[in-house]
């Protein structure tokens, strides 16, 4: 199942990653797949566990496609964006292939469902 199908079910993604100082398997919440401002088409996710160059913890990293593989969707799921989210790509992006949306808020319902912007499936 590509990533950009895990973007739209929220699922958590389990995938070997080949580049850095600390090669090996990483647990992802995938919440975009854009291209940086270098031209590096990367996946923007919240770090669960698994290898880290940085050894920090949970939180925001970017991944470049191109040293993904081994990609597994996990039946979890995630609640929805993480806090700093921006789906509009923000400073660190731009053509933004698949992104998790922002939940709507609405009166009603303060977490109503979550949208998904995908150009391409990845």
């Amino acid at each position: 199942m590509p990533i950009s199908k895990a973007i739209a079910a929220t699922q958590m993604v389990r995938f070997h990653y080949s580049l850095g100082k600390d090669p090996g398997y990483r647990l992802v919440e995938p919440h975009m797949i854009a291209y940086t401002h270098d031209g590096n088409r990367a996946l923007s996710a919240w770090y669960l566990s698994g290898a880290s160059d940085s050894n920090e913890g949970p939180g925001w990293r970017i991944y470049l496609m191109s040293g993904v593989s081994q990609i597994q969707i996990q039946p979890r799921t995630f609640a929805g964006p993480r806090p700093g989210y921006q789906a509009d790509g923000g400073k660190s992006f731009h053509m933004v292939e698949c992104a998790l949306r922002k939940p709507l808020q609405t009166p009603t319902n303060r977490r109503a469902l979550i949208q998904l912007g995908c150009k391409t499936q990845t």
